[in-house]
């Protein structure tokens, strides 16, 4: 198994999407690339991200950015649906160098590569969020959520 951090502004339907994937094992909710090392603190420039656990035989990060941009709007920086500030940027993080070539190489195949914000960068530091944002919309189906429910559940079998 292998692990990467997305990051599609507020992570609770990141989380909701990203769990039903195909080749998916595991997801967390928690925070990537702030300075601290708690939940404690200010705001400390982290983004909301998903710890996503894969088998890299049944998904790829090519596959996987495929996926994320299926829910974010990768134009639009530190604004996902009505979620505004600098957490919700959208992002690619590991700490393996290959996910991030393979990211920036998706990223640069596209014919929109000038316009597009979403950061790819080494994992510096990462948080596990709160127990209540633990797969939130799972236990809070009616929050809000800035994927449609169709998008959100397209791949659940």
């Amino acid at each position: 198994m292998e692990i990467v951090y997305l990051a599609g502004g507020c992570l609770w339907g990141v989380q909701a999407f990203i769990k039903t994937l195909p080749g998916v094992t595991f997801t967390e909710a928690g925070r990537a690339n702030g300075t601290s090392h708690t939940l404690e603190s200010d705001y400390d420039g982290y983004a909301e991200c998903v710890k996503t656990e894969f088998d890299p035989t049944l998904v790829t990060i090519r596959d996987l950015m495929g996926y994320l941009f299926e829910i974010i709007d990768p134009y639009r920086l530190n604004i996902q649906g009505q979620d505004v500030g600098k957490k919700y940027r959208t992002g690619v993080y590991s700490e393996n160098p290959k996910h991030l070539k393979e990211a920036k190489t998706f990223l640069s195949e596209r014919n929109d590569y000038d316009l597009i914000v979403v950061e790819v960068l080494p994992l510096t530091n990462y948080v596990r969020s709160a127990e209540e944002h633990q797969d939130r919309l799972a236990r809070c189906p009616n929050d809000y959520c800035h994927i449609p429910e169709e998008i959100l559940n397209k791949y659940i079998v």
